[in-house]
């Protein structure tokens, strides 16, 4: 701008892209100061543990990390989430402490091979810490009766989907084929939705502060449900509601 002709602007453009930093970045930013700060990331470093080929240098923390951030992004697929995110790769793994991003088809690699065990201890350490800063009754919520008593109710929800299976290629040459889906998936109804096979499922919620306490596959026993629940603040509602042997779903 000119200080004789103050009306006068010159503006200067280039062809170049420069990405914008995405609107979740924030919020992710102060996660992982969180998450720093009460040492859960050092814990996870240390207590999980999974060991598999074509893993690189990466960690369990690495795969989680990015987790997190698709969940608090909001991105309505995984592919459009890590457009957003690779001009950013670099700053988002050091917000955890970490160097390098996982690859998409590595991610895939490792949600398919990751056993049980790998995720019972992940939801140990969540639960601990949690357990560890339970606050204030008071913050639970709940439903109030006439009589003042208070009640406090877990969600808990089946929901079924159908999915769809393409032909795979079959020859004397080629290694037999094998569905990803084939461990959660059942033939089914499926109503007017195209498919050949029906996936379930059950999820856990704590209906007033909206905690996820579990996702229960198609073989899941209710006594797996209970165990879920029993160390939230009347989580024995459930054994009340269910005294009966566990049945699978």
């Amino acid at each position: 701008m000119s200080t004789d002709d103050p009306s006068s602007v010159s503006i200067q453009t280039e062809a170049s892209p420069i990405p914008s930093v995405p609107a979740w970045f924030g919020e992710v930013a102060l996660v992982a100061h969180t998450l720093t700060r009460q040492g859960l990331l050092a814990d996870i470093s240390e207590r999980v543990r999974f060991v598999r080929k074509r893993f690189g240098t990466y960690e369990v923390i690495d795969f989680l990390v990015v987790l997190m951030g698709y969940a608090l992004s909001g991105e309505p697929t995984l592919a459009a989430y890590y457009e957003r995110l690779q001009p950013f790769a670099t700053p988002f793994m050091a917000l955890f402490g970490r160097t390098q991003l996982p690859h998409r088809s590595t991610l895939s690699r490792f949600l398919a091979a990751l056993d049980r065990a790998s995720v019972e201890a992940l939801r140990s350490v969540f639960l601990q810490d949690v357990l560890a800063r339970p606050g204030s009754a008071e913050g639970v919520g709940g439903l109030w009766d006439r009589q003042g008593q208070r009640g406090v109710v877990f969600d808990l929800d089946g929901t079924r989907q159908a999915a769809r299976q393409r032909a795979l290629p079959q020859s004397p040459e080629l290694p037999p084929p094998q569905r990803r889906l084939d461990a959660v998936c059942a033939p089914g109804y499926t109503g007017r939705k195209r498919g050949e096979v029906v996936r379930t499922r059950t999820t856990l919620l704590q209906a007033h502060t909206h905690q996820w306490l579990g996702l229960c596959g198609i073989k899941t026993d209710m006594s797996r449900v209970i165990e879920l629940a029993h160390p939230f603040p009347l989580g024995f509602l459930l054994s009340a509601v269910f005294p009966i042997q566990p049945y699978a779903f």
